[in-house]
């Protein structure tokens, strides 16, 4: 019996094809998805405030502090389970997702229970914006020529936040997202035949490239 195995790369629909190679390959970190994609950290201060409030309340209503204590306590460990769902759900999008830059387009394959993958070839990349993190994180969006539209609630979370009517396709919480930023504008540029600066990325929120790739993938 002969064995068959898959000779696709991973993250990616098929085998490249013949003059396309592989430039860049990664994931988003899963605790800076949490916190900016899901909002952990605002849902954590939220609770926080309504906790305080309901001690604050009790306490002025003539309550036993011994109560109150334990009232506040048990409501925290109420809190804390949609907070561990969303973490945890921030940790299996980054385990299931690969973004990968060849030098013909972007590839974003995602999906924790049904995989995906959306295949953007640089004719219908117009351009893309750079948005970094103190920590060195952010996202790289990605304008998408006239024509070329993805769906935003399918996408997410791999969209720019708010951009519903003409959805963004983005990189999302990607480590080192500069280096990888310039990966992405030097593709660009060397599809559509113009060259690009070496001066660094002004941050936080700019240009990686304006250029359209004229070229097809």
């Amino acid at each position: 019996m002969i064995r068959q195995f898959d000779l696709r790369p991973r993250g990616l629909p098929g085998p490249l094809p013949k003059g396309e190679r592989l430039l860049w390959q990664g994931a988003p970190r899963w605790r800076a998805l949490a916190v900016r994609a899901l909002h952990v950290r605002k849902f954590a201060v939220y609770f926080a405030v309504l906790l305080a409030w309901y001690a604050a309340s009790s306490l002025s209503g003539g309550a036993a502090p011994a109560a109150v204590a334990l009232a506040t306590a048990k409501l925290a460990g109420l809190a804390l389970v949609p907070l561990a769902l969303l973490t945890a759900y921030a940790w299996g999008i980054a385990r299931t997702t690969v973004y990968s830059v060849t030098n013909r387009r972007v590839v974003v394959r995602f999906g924790i229970a049904l995989p995906m993958t959306i295949n953007l070839p640089f004719a219908q990349i117009d351009g893309a914006a750079l948005k970094e993190a103190a920590d060195g994180t952010g996202d790289i969006a990605l304008t998408l020529a006239r024509g070329a539209r993805v769906s935003y609630l399918v996408a997410w979370p791999h969209v720019r936040p708010w951009r519903v009517g003409r959805a963004q396709p983005s990189l999302r919480s990607v480590p080192n997202v500069a280096q990888v930023a310039q990966v992405v504008s030097r593709a660009l540029a060397a599809a559509a035949a113009v060259p690009v600066q070496p001066a660094p990325l002004a941050r936080p929120q700019a240009a990686v490239s304006g250029v359209r790739a004229a070229a097809a993938a």
